[in-house]
């Protein structure tokens, strides 16, 4: 879907992102699995597994580009997920929310457009061990600890930059 945040910016770092009003991804948990997404080759950083995510359009918040982009991507129904924190990799004039959430359902996701070759459950424990793309693969230690032991002392915010 084409909106008015696709585009690339460079932040205060001096490196390029997707999103001109920065992006958000969705982090969907189960308590043992959470959903990741094999991005098509010929996305950035492509045939790797991330977060189903992407460019925040300038009316949107990161809640609301993160369910978009699950749904555009990965075939979910908003109303089958609660929001439980965000993690935020803030780069200075961009950034990257993740929001993380509850299934509150069995849910089956699916690849639902020319961006995934596939959305599937994993489990916590195989994460690590994917081809991960760059970015996620920095974030998931802190991620991973999100989940497992929650936000405390860290109001649910990431490290700046990287």
């Amino acid at each position: 879907m084409s909106g008015d945040g696709n585009g690339w910016v460079e932040c205060a770092l001096g490196h390029r992102h997707w999103g001109r009003f920065g992006a958000a991804g969705l982090l969907i948990t189960d308590g043992a699995r959470v959903v990741l997404q094999h991005r098509a080759p010929w996305t950035h950083d492509g045939d790797t597994w991330a977060l189903p995510g992407g460019a925040r359009d300038s009316h949107e918040d990161v809640l609301t580009a993160a369910l978009r982009e699950a749904a555009e991507e990965a075939a979910l129904d908003p109303s089958s997920v609660a929001p439980i924190d965000e993690w935020v990799d803030d780069h200075g004039g961009w950034s990257y929310t993740t929001v993380v959430a509850q299934a509150l359902v069995e849910l089956k996701p699916r690849a639902a457009n020319a961006e995934s070759l596939d959305v599937r459950w994993w489990s916590i424990d195989e994460v690590g061990a994917l081809p991960l793309h760059r970015a996620f693969a920095i974030a998931w230690p802190s991620l991973r600890d999100l989940l497992e032991h929650g936000a405390a002392g860290r109001g649910g915010r990431g490290r700046p930059g990287r």
